[in-house]
């Protein structure tokens, strides 16, 4: 169904056009009201659908402790779920790959005597959104600022978003769903998770009037970013706006696959990402060597007493 204002495609459930907020016409597919026992984690926020077969207490993102959870109100599901193409022995693996290349302020053994502690295969909730958009602009630049330094400009182009994946999940932080968000691979969606055993399953447990929020605040920024580096001319960039007028809006809920790793060094514990797809994307926390970081403290302080002595000396 498209509303009948904008033809901007509505989705089941809406009661709005998310576009231009025309109201959807009566009688349309009312939400799949669908229901379930949650574990909320106390620390991270994360909801996790709750099974009596893998009963836990333990939140599977940040292991703090969870509480198990009964909403009144409906919670929309993952229309799809990607597959895991990465098993658990690769991602321990990718793992202390991903130790090797840490650099030098690591403990230099800290692949070879790093123990994991547990290895969680999880989907975590996100969106796909496809939109087109008319974005207008205005910026300074130094294209054709003659003997200034700044010229203004302005313009307008039209915007095409493909598969922009926006993260819903508590569990996982933005900015570590924008690492994994490259490695997808959108082929051979499931309806049901496949590709891992007792995977965990993130819930969709905000309002839809918030999940639109975040998707428009998505577009914004995204096409932000492709104005202020494509479309401004000039080497130099400043006071860069934009106006989105959206088009035409479509989003879809996805189970992205990830695993949440723990491993310890020495007495304490650290947390770690791997991809649920491709084995080279992992990332996460990991210790400093103090005695390489005194090594060089120590070093930098010898060299400036040596350039004073010989400065003083002269």
């Amino acid at each position: 169904m498209s509303c009948a204002r904008c033809a901007s495609p509505l989705e089941v459930g809406d009661i709005r056009c998310a576009v231009c907020s025309l109201p959807a016409p009566a009688g349309s597919d009312a939400p799949a009201r669908t229901t379930a026992s949650i574990l909320r984690c106390d620390e991270c926020g994360a909801a996790v659908t709750y099974s009596a077969e893998h009963v836990g207490t333990r939140c599977p993102f940040c292991g703090a402790v969870a509480h198990l959870e009964q909403p009144a109100d409906p919670i929309e599901a993952a229309e799809g779920f990607l597959p895991f193409r990465v098993s658990p022995a690769e991602a321990a693996a990718a793992l202390r790959s991903w130790m090797d290349t840490l650099g030098f302020f690591r403990p230099s053994d800290l692949a070879a005597k790093a123990t994991v502690d547990h290895i969680r295969p999880l989907f975590f909730a996100g969106w796909l959104f496809e939109a087109d958009a008319l974005v207008s602009w205005a910026a300074d630049s130094d294209a054709g600022s003659g003997s200034s330094e700044w010229a203004p400009h302005s313009g307008q182009v039209p915007m095409r978003f493909d598969n922009v994946l926006v993260s819903a999940s508590r569990g996982l932080s933005a900015q570590e769903v924008a690492r994994l968000a490259s490695g997808f691979q959108l082929t051979n969606i499931a309806p049901e998770p496949v590709g891992a055993t007792e995977a965990m399953v993130e819930r969709f447990d905000v309002q839809r009037s918030t999940a639109r929020a975040i998707i428009a605040n998505a577009v914004h920024g995204t096409a932000y970013a492709r104005t202020e580096s494509g479309q401004v001319p000039g080497r130099r960039v400043r006071n860069c706006h934009i106006s989105v007028m959206v088009q035409a809006l479509q989003s879809r809920r996805y189970g992205f696959p990830a695993y949440v790793l723990a491993y310890r060094y020495g007495d304490k514990a650290y947390r770690a990402v791997v991809h649920g797809q491709d084995a080279a994307i992992a990332f996460g926390d990991a210790p400093l060597s103090i005695r390489k970081i005194l090594l060089v403290a120590f070093g930098v302080a010898a060299l400036v007493l040596i350039i004073v002595a010989v400065l003083s000396n002269r």
